[in-house]
């Protein structure tokens, strides 16, 4: 019987596994690697979008007018310089709503953020990085600050590590560049120092983030897992060394632990092995 209409799947065409290049918009392709280009270098001249795309200076102008027409990106004309626009943000903000972790956690990091009185996170992996959802922000004048779409190295960052511990091996060196980046004298940018760290994250539940990405900022993290029990976000708190100090790491440790064992219970998950 011929299949109709109405058993087509529907928002695809009949070719819709095909990615070969007569299905790329060549266009289109170019216009995402200049937004992408601008939202990880926060703002550039088109000088500098044309270097680092190596796309000609005419065609990075001729998209970056097509998506101001869009409020997509937006031109500070003090400086010459574009940044990523509200636009991308409106756009953007439907993958915040699309699931519901970003709203079942908010009871919890408000709560962690009034029991340690320092910054609540939420982050997930996200092509290689870590990627920042939610931020609870405490009201203390020295403060972390990762606004909901920032990216940070895996291997720097508590949320990060507290991921990567989860992972097997084989999918971790996939993931991780070589040589690791290093970005204070704190940094853990020896592969088997790395590996030693991820073993005792594992064994203990939480990671701290010991002034390895910023220096004078402490960061404490713990696991968020599905009904699986698979590890799929990260919570944490933040702040400067002299409140995240050492001598408080097992009670600041105990909480975000336990924010983060009540984040799972209200996404319907569990710890390995209940």
């Amino acid at each position: 019987m011929p299949r109709t209409d109405e058993s087509r799947p529907r928002g695809r065409p009949r070719a819709f596994s095909d990615r070969t290049e007569q299905n790329t918009i060549k266009a289109l392709d170019r216009a995402m690697q200049v937004l992408a280009t601008l939202s990880r270098l926060q703002n550039a001249t088109l000088t500098l979008l044309a270097e680092a795309t190596g796309h000609p200076a005419p065609s990075v102008y001729r998209i970056l007018i097509t998506l101001q027409a869009h409020d997509i990106v937006e031109l500070d004309a003090s400086d010459q310089t574009w940044h990523v626009g509200s636009g991308a943000f409106q756009i953007g903000s439907a993958f915040l709503r699309r699931t519901s972790l970003i709203d079942r956690a908010r009871a919890p990091m408000r709560a962690l953020m009034e029991a340690t009185g320092e910054t609540a996170n939420l982050g997930i992996h996200r092509g290689g990085e870590v990627l920042f959802l939610s931020q609870v922000e405490t009201q203390a004048p020295i403060r972390a600050f990762f606004p909901p779409g920032t990216r940070a190295d895996l291997h720097a960052s508590g949320i990060g590590k507290v991921l990567l511990a989860a992972m097997p091996p084989d999918r971790r060196a996939a993931l991780l560049p070589d040589p690791l980046p290093g970005y204070t004298a704190r940094t853990l940018s020896d592969a088997a120092a790395l590996a030693a760290d991820l073993d005792r994250i594992a064994a203990q539940g939480y990671a701290v983030d010991d002034e390895e990405r910023n220096a004078g900022m402490r960061c404490i993290a713990a696991p968020v897992r599905n009904l699986h029990g698979e590890v799929v976000a990260g919570l944490s708190i933040s702040g400067p060394v002299s409140r995240v100090s050492t001598d408080r790491t097992a009670e600041l440790a105990e909480a975000v632990t336990r924010a983060a064992t009540n984040l799972t219970e209200l996404l319907g998950g569990r710890a390995p092995g209940t």
